[in-house]
C-alpha cells in the first residue's frame, strides 16, 4: 500500500486562510482545517517535505503576518482523502437564519432559514472559522434589500452569496487568486445567485465603481490597512463597512486607521481571539 505524508501546522496567531494560501503553491493534494491547526497532505513519493513547507511559512514570519509556527511531519498509510475530507465537513448553523452546508450533506431547512451551499476546494470560507461567522452575523444585521455590496477577498464567495440571499440587489465579489475566482463562480451557480453576483479576478484598485452601500472584507490586518483608502473611495457616504479576519490586538490600529479616513465605528464582536468591526462612513 502506498504511503502519504501528513504535515500538522500550528502558528501564532493561527490564520488558516493565510497558511493555506502559501501552501497551495506547493505540490500538495489537500488541506484540512481544524480549530487550532491545519493538516497538509501529499503522496509519500512527493518531493514536498518539512523543510520546503517551513520555508514557505517563514515568509509569513518575515512579513510579520505571523510570529511563529511549528511543522510536524508524519508518514502514514494511504487512505481515501476525498472521503476523509467529506467526513470532516459538517453543517454549520451560524444563526437562527443562516446555515452553511457542503453539497454532499443533507439538511432540512426550517421555515425562514437561509441555507448556503459551499464547497471550498482550494478557497477559504467554509463558515467554520470565527472570522467568517462574525462577518455573516453582521451581514445578517446590516444587509438591506436593494443594496449594492462589494466583497473584497471573496474566497469561496460565501459573504457575497449570503448578501444576495439576504436581499442585496447587486454584489461585486473580487479576489486576486485564480482558484478562488473559479471556486466562487461555481458556488454562486450552486446557490442560484449568479445573476446577482459579479465575480472578478482583480485587486480593489481596479474596481471602477465608487457607490457601494455596504462593503465587507475578511482579510488580515496588514492588507486592510494597505487598502483602506481604496475602501473609503468606494463606499457611499453613510455606507456600512464590515471588517473581519482580525485578531483582538488589531482593533486599536484598525480603528485608528479607518477613523482618520472618516469612518465611525458602530460596533464590534469578539469570538475567541478574533474580532469583527462595523464602521460607517461619515
Amino acid at each position: 500500500m502506498n504511503n502519504y505524508k501528513e504535515f500538522t501546522i500550528t502558528a501564532i496567531p493561527f490564520i488558516p486562510e493565510v497558511l493555506a494560501g502559501v501552501l497551495w503553491k506547493l505540490n500538495i493534494t489537500g488541506i484540512q482545517e481544524e480549530d487550532t491547526f491545519i493538516k497538509v497532505f501529499c503522496p509519500g513519493v512527493s518531493s514536498t517535505n518539512q523543510i520546503e513547507i517551513s520555508a514557505q511559512i517563514q515568509k509569513l514570519v518575515k512579513e510579520k503576518v505571523i510570529e511563529s509556527f511549528v511543522v510536524i511531519e508524519k508518514v502514514l498509510e494511504n487512505k481515501n482523502w476525498n472521503e476523509e475530507w467529506e467526513k470532516s465537513r459538517k453543517v454549520i448553523v451560524v444563526s437562527n437564519t443562516l446555515v452553511i452546508k457542503p453539497s454532499f450533506k443533507e439538511y432540512s431547512a426550517k421555515p425562514d432559514q437561509i441555507v448556503i451551499t459551499i464547497d471550498p476546494k482550494m478557497s477559504f470560507g467554509t463558515g467554520e472559522h470565527e472570522s467568517t461567522k462574525l462577518s455573516l452575523l453582521f451581514l445578517e444585521k446590516y444587509v438591506k434589500r436593494g443594496m449594492k455590496v462589494l466583497d473584497v477577498g471573496t474566497g469561496t464567495a460565501i459573504l457575497a452569496i449570503a448578501s444576495a440571499k439576504l436581499g442585496a440587489d447587486k454584489i461585486l465579489a473580487i479576489d486576486i487568486d485564480e482558484c478562488c475566482y473559479e471556486n466562487s463562480i461555481e458556488n454562486c451557480i450552486v446557490n442560484s445567485v449568479q445573476d446577482k453576483i459579479d465575480i472578478r479576478l482583480c485587486e480593489i484598485k481596479a474596481v471602477a465603481e465608487k457607490d457601494f452601500d455596504l462593503m465587507a472584507a475578511n482579510i488580515q490586518k496588514d492588507i486592510l490597512i494597505n487598502i483602506s483608502k481604496d475602501i473609503r473611495d468606494r463606499t457611499k457616504i453613510n455606507g456600512i463597512l464590515i471588517l473581519s479576519g482580525l485578531l483582538i490586538q488589531d482593533k486599536e490600529e484598525i480603528q485608528h486607521e479607518y477613523e482618520r479616513l472618516n469612518f465611525s465605528m458602530l460596533e464590534f464582536e469578539i469570538s475567541g481571539e478574533w474580532i469583527s468591526i462595523v464602521f460607517q462612513l461619515c
